[in-house]
């Protein structure tokens, strides 16, 4: 997967900066077992991802589980990269709201990759 590593959402479509950083600088991060989390207001997603292209670009696409302010959330997204090294995508929660994201390449400013469930390799 060519998305492996930690990016920083720098935008989202539903919400400014300052209501997406509400917890922590909001990212998505992809491991190379093809396991990823992300971070957004309070919401905090373990994701199984998927290899595919979108756009004749290398992408994921993904179901996620996790907490919003203690509360179980799920759902599924999608993201892959433009032309210009950026990660664009989509995270919808099951029965709730979905926004566009825009996320660019970065060092860690979380604890390292911590995937729920292990390698799937």
């Amino acid at each position: 997967m060519g998305m492996t590593g930690w990016w920083r959402i720098v935008e989202m479509q539903l919400w400014d900066a300052e209501a997406f950083d509400l917890v922590g600088p909001a990212f998505i991060e992809f491991d190379q077992d093809l396991v990823g989390r992300f971070r957004f207001i309070a919401v905090e997603g373990w994701m199984d991802c998927r290899d595919v292209e979108r756009a004749c670009r290398p992408g994921v696409e993904f179901s996620w589980q996790g907490s919003d302010e203690g509360d179980d959330v799920s759902g599924r997204g999608w993201a892959a990269l433009t032309a210009y090294g950026t990660l664009e995508g989509r995270i919808f929660a099951h029965l709730g709201d979905d926004s566009g994201f825009r996320a660019v390449r970065a060092e860690p400013q979380a604890s390292p990759f911590r995937g729920r469930g292990g390698s799937r390799r």
